[in-house]
């Protein structure tokens, strides 16, 4: 199974649209009568005049996530394709993302992170692209308003501002045109919804937008414990995958090594970024998606004991499959 994915064919487009039916069928029993789907943050309400939330029905719900979904692992692929990000051109990025996407139930449907995966996905091309970029002042202005985009979509998402400034720390020399350049981008966006505030009358509730920033971290974070033995496998494989990165490391080619290290950046503050959001929702953990595929994949593609990391493969298979039709 892993085997077939390992190489670059174009056949494994078909492979991966049956990984992503029969990682998503066992939820079709277990659907809920209403499935409401929030594009916005309501601070950024105005901005969509129009009723949306019910505009689909849960079997089209599901189907728009699937498809989105399919969309982004063809994309995320490409994207370490182009970069050489694993060494080897591969389909393993793809595979690893349709998987993780099925990881928990609220990963199976329409979400804003769901949504925002598509800007990060374009955000980490930018950013691997400043390693070749002469002048990214441009590049830089534009990473600004992707961070601004997905912070109108979903909140937490403000935090991935830290990302590119990290990624001009580990790609770039310091130059204070290209941070203020991301700075001017982001401020570009919010400067344009003051605007519509001012014409609605609302510009005194705008400097609530910013009010969750203020949020105390939890101290404990409450789930059913029964239900996340899913995570055992992910997290052995993230175990293997690090002791594989480490090995490997210093032996890698520069971009490599640098990218890397931004992915694990975005990872822990996509992770961490939830607590601005008062009743979160397990959703949120859609933004980890897009660098766990990454550092699978890595792991995937150089294993060496094929046995063991196809049996690793399936028993993450069948947990997910079993802990979305199991009963709550």
């Amino acid at each position: 199974m892993i085997n077939v994915f390992r190489m670059l064919n174009p056949l494994n487009i078909l492979w991966l649209g049956v990984f992503l039916i029969l990682i998503r069928v066992g939820y079709i029993g277990r659907l809920p009568d209403n499935a409401e789907f929030t594009f916005v943050e309501p601070f950024a309400r105005l901005l969509i005049p129009v009723a949306y939330e019910h505009v689909f029905t849960p079997v089209g719900n599901l189907f728009v996530a699937g498809v989105l979904v399919f969309i982004q692992s063809l994309w995320l692929n490409q994207i370490i394709n182009k970069y050489n990000l694993l060494g080897k051109p591969t389909f393993l990025p793809a595979l690893m993302y349709i998987t993780i996407s099925g990881l928990f139930v609220p990963f199976l449907t329409l979400s804003p992170p769901l949504i925002c995966n598509f800007l990060v996905l374009w955000m980490i091309d930018k950013l691997f692209s400043f390693y070749r970029d002469g002048s990214a002042n441009t590049t830089a202005y534009d990473l600004g308003m992707i961070v601004a985009m997905g912070t109108l979509i979903y909140f937490p998402y403000i935090y991935m501002f830290l990302a590119v400034l990290i990624g001009l720390v580990i790609f770039r020399t310091f130059n204070w045109r290209e941070w203020m350049a991301v700075l001017m981008g982001f401020i570009t966006i919010f400067f344009f919804l003051a605007v519509f505030y001012f014409w609605n009358n609302r510009i005194d509730q705008f400097y609530t937008i910013w009010l969750p920033l203020g949020s105390s971290f939890p101290s404990q974070i409450n789930f059913n414990y029964y239900h996340y033995l899913v995570l055992i496998p992910v997290i052995l494989i993230f175990i293997l995958a690090f002791f594989r990165i480490r090995q490997n490391f210093f032996k890698s080619y520069v971009q490599m090594r640098k990218s890397f290290q931004l992915l694990a950046f975005i990872f822990l503050i996509a992770l961490l970024s939830f607590y601005v959001k008062e009743n979160f929702r397990l959703s949120h953990f859609m933004l980890c998606a897009v660098p766990a595929a990454i550092i699978f994949a890595y792991y995937f593609l150089y294993a060496n004991k094929r046995w063991f990391y196809e049996s690793l493969y399936f028993l993450l298979l069948i947990c997910i499959i079993y802990f979305q039709i199991a009963p709550l």
